[in-house]
């Protein structure tokens, strides 16, 4: 009997998204990223205790790095807490970190955390590399959803007659 495999999504623990990064971001490629931590920050990040929603992705020295990251001190930790804010490390093969490298020395371009979540027991961030968007991008994107949604809306209730 040959057991079924199990999907990548079933393998991923989310422990934060940041729901505002494609609402203020046109992201352009995305990177899985392993970030360095000690040990009660992985014991917080189980607990479910982060926040992405301020934290920017920054390239300094060939190393790529993650600032704003929010893991709440873990509570049993005593005196080996953490620093809750501090600069953490992404681990990135060469190739990628050159790729981004160029990336964001062209005008407008950011790393942006888009969701931190567990897989095969490691903590991994998905980075993408994003566009700001203007206000009437902003603008054209409320409307492309009100549309759908009034689409959906026509259907499911021809759908019920």
């Amino acid at each position: 009997m040959v057991t079924p495999l199990k999907s990548l999504a079933e393998d991923k623990i989310f422990v934060a998204r940041n729901p505002r990064a494609s609402y203020d971001y046109h992201i352009l490629d995305t990177w899985e990223a392993g970030v360095v931590l000690t040990g009660t920050e992985v014991k917080s990040l189980r607990a479910g205790k982060a926040s992405i929603k301020e934290a920017y992705g920054r390239v300094r020295n060939g190393e790529v790095f993650v600032d704003g990251l929010n893991i709440t001190p873990y509570a049993q930790g005593g005196h080996y807490n953490h620093d809750p804010m501090r600069t953490r490390k992404l681990l990135l093969h060469r190739k990628e970190i050159e790729r981004l490298i160029g990336a964001t020395e062209q005008k407008g371009l950011t790393l942006v955390p888009l969701e931190l979540y567990f897989r095969r027991g490691r903590i991994k961030l998905l980075v993408g590399l994003g566009r700001g968007k203007k206000h009437h991008d902003r603008r054209e994107d409320v409307k492309k959803r009100m549309a759908e949604r009034d689409v959906a809306r026509a259907l499911s209730s021809r759908n019920r007659q």
